[in-house]
Parts: C-alpha cells; structure tokens; sequence
C-alpha cells in the first residue's frame, strides 16, 4: 500500500492533536494542587457569613454533648437530694429510738451550770453594774437568756430545738442604756454559740442611705457585711422611712435588711432603736418588720434618786469621790436640768460628771499652783475629791440664765 507524504504528515499531525503537551498538562494540575479549590482563591470558603448571630451557631455534635452534661448534672443534683433525704431520714429514726429508751430521770445538767459554764451570768451581772435601774429592760434580757439556755439544755438531750427569733426593738429616751443593753445581749448570744462573733455595729440612717440612685444598696450591704457573726443596732430607724417621699432611698434600704432579716437570722440579730411614739409610727408603715421582731424591749426615763446613783457609778469607774454633802446639790441640778430642753438621762449626767471634773481641777489648780497653798503640795485626796461646789456651778449656771436662750448640756 502505498501512502503520499501529505496523507502521511495529517496523520501525523492529527495524532499529536490528542497527545497531551507537558505545559498543558502542567496548568491542568495546577488547578488542583494549589489550595484545592479548582475555582481559585477562597471565595468559597465558609467564613462565617455576614449574619450578626453566626457566632451562636454551634455544631450539633456540641450541642448534643453540653445537652449530655447538662442531663448528667440533674441527675447527680437529684441523686446527692435523694441521698441527703435519706440521711436526715436514718438520723430522726436514730433520734426517735434514742429519746424512746432515754430515761426520764436522764440528768442534762443544772441551769446554774449552764449559766455559769457559759459566761452569761458573768453578761448579766456586768448589766447589773452598769446599769441603775431599769429592772423591766434586765427582768426581759434574763428572760431571752433563759430561752437560749434551756434550748441549750433540750439540744444536748437531743430534743428537737429552733433558733428562736432574736431581733429585737429598743424604744426609749436618749440614755436610757440602749446601747450599753445592746452591747451585752451581743456578748450573751456569742456565749451561748448564737452569733459567731458577738460583736455590735451601731448604725443610722446616713451609714445606710445613699444620695443617689444606686448608692444606697452597696452602703447598705457593707453595714450588714461589718455586722455578720454580730448584732446591727440601727439607731433612730424611723428616719430610714420617709412617708412623704414615695421616692426616698430609704425604702430600699429597709427592704435590704428585711431580706436579711428573714434569710440570714441565724447569724446576724437586727436590732432597731429609738423614741416610742416614732417607732410604733414606724412600724404601721412597715408591718413586714414588726412581724420579723420577737423581742420588743420598752426603756423608762431614769428617775433623779437614779441618775444620782449613777453619777456615783461613773465617778467609781473613774476613781473619783465624791464627797456626801455634794449628792444633794447634784440632785438638785438633776431635777432643775430635767426640766429643760434635750434632758437625755444618763448622757446629761456624763456631761454633768465631765464639767464637775473641769472644775474640780479648776479649783485645785488655782488653790496649789496659782495661790500656793501648802508650797503647792495637794494630796491624793484633793485629786480624787469631787465637792459640793464643783457642782453648785452648775446649779447657779441653770439659775442665773435664760433657759430659752441657752442650750444646755
């Protein structure tokens, strides 16, 4: 067969059309080798999109792990209930078999043990001593610490006890020893395993409302943080309500220490203080907290023939004497000072002390140091005499002046 050189060069040439070159092949392949994406570049990458909710978008698989967890977390929650129900369970049944077989005759000790072990005779005859007067304030404190002792006793026997309600109402003049009353119930409740600390924190109304919004709850919460393991005294309370002001801060901060009140008792004792009058008005604006209070506790105005006593208290604490013939001229000032203006018992009686001291040391300085009477030696005794004029000054200080310009002390 015989073939021309032009039929033999189209063949040719035709079979190299389907001959694949090397720089072809090599663009081809590039396609795929470069980022695997045959299109170029990464436009079609998912980035996440231009929706603002992308980033809540979570796979199923996570979503059906946390849903894993979240089951697991019930059923452990539900489980530890379950298991602590069956202890409190197991440890009544114990209770009941231990108080069936107790013997009635069982001995739990005697009051005076408790009273004595304790420390709260110790609380109640420091009351005693710094206190004159006021029998119906002591015979109320003796009676909340009956209460916490015989709980005391019932627990060690295994009988069922709650904590009674301890908040308390303090209503009274200005010295009438609320504070100091306030002081000793703390200490009590800490002897007794009813406050962690038995300190007391005295606060008012500018120690617990703020000025602006959202100041008042922070100040509110740092008074009751100082006060936990204690007792909080909230002084003049009723000024925390003002009933002519629906917008006044004060109410939030009433509604703080309700809360506190009702969730923490059992380791902070509120109490609130203040005049009779104003705190019964008090409390018809706010029945939640005259529900909350179990212990209110009324403290009478101090009588002269008291207030005389405890002037001589307060001298014996400061190693003062004061002599016999000047008790008489103190009650005579005592009973002209009550009937002036901002009397306030036994603080007026302090400051009375403080001035007869000033003039005590008046007296004593100008007889020794300025006349130089016995070479300027004066003895023990002048230094802890407290005379009847050093408090006839006082009395001819009421005397000679006009009392409805002058403000006594």
């Amino acid at each position: 067969m015989q073939f021309s050189a032009f039929a033999l060069l189209a063949s040719a040439g035709l079979a190299a059309a389907f001959v694949p070159s090397a720089s072809r092949q090599t663009r081809s392949t590039a396609l795929f080798m470069s980022d695997g994406n045959p299109f170029g570049g990464k436009s079609l990458e998912y980035t996440g999109g231009s929706d603002p909710n992308s980033a809540n978008y979570v796979k199923l698989s996570d979503a059906l792990n946390e849903a894993d967890i979240e089951r697991r977390k019930i059923r452990e929650e539900a489980e530890r209930r379950e298991r602590a129900a069956e202890i409190r369970r197991e440890e009544l049944m114990e209770k009941i078999a231990y108080m069936k077989d107790m013997p009635d005759d069982k001995e739990a000790g005697t009051v005076d043990d408790f009273m004595f072990k304790e420390g709260v005779q110790d609380q109640l005859d420091k009351l005693d001593r710094e206190l004159v007067g006021l029998v119906p304030v002591k015979s109320r404190v003796k009676e909340i610490a009956a209460l916490l002792v015989l709980d005391k006793m019932r627990r060690k026997l295994g009988f069922e006890t709650a904590v009674p309600s301890l908040h308390m109402s303090f209503t009274g003049a200005p010295g009438t020893g609320k504070t100091t009353v306030a002081v000793r119930m703390g200490q009590i409740l800490a002897k007794m395993g009813y406050s962690r600390r038995g300190h007391v924190v005295l606060a008012t109304r500018d120690d617990l409302v703020g000025q602006y919004v959202g100041h008042t709850a922070p100040k509110t919460k740092e008074m009751i943080k100082k006060a936990m393991g204690g007792l909080l005294l909230v002084d003049e309370a009723y000024y925390l309500y003002n009933a002519a002001n629906d917008r006044d801060y004060g109410q939030e901060s009433i509604e703080i220490l309700l809360n506190v009140m009702e969730n923490n008792s059992e380791d902070l004792v509120v109490a609130v203080a203040g005049y009779k009058d104003r705190m019964d008005q008090f409390f018809s604006y706010i029945p939640g907290l005259m529900s909350r209070i179990g212990n209110h506790i009324d403290f009478p105005n101090y009588q002269a023939d008291e207030l005389v006593k405890i002037a001589g208290v307060m001298a014996d604490q400061l190693e003062y004497d004061i002599r016999d013939d000047a008790y008489p001229v103190f009650k005579d000032y005592i009973e002209k000072r009550m009937e002036l203006p901002y009397f306030s018992n036994a603080r007026t009686v302090r400051n009375a002390m403080d001035r007869a001291r000033m003039n005590s040391a008046i007296r004593i300085f100008e007889k020794y140091a300025i006349e130089g009477k016995d070479g300027g030696e004066c003895t023990v005794s002048d230094l802890m005499a407290i005379t009847k004029d050093d408090f006839q000054l006082l009395v001819d200080e009421i005397d000679n002046a006009d009392a409805e310009k002058v403000i006594f002390s």
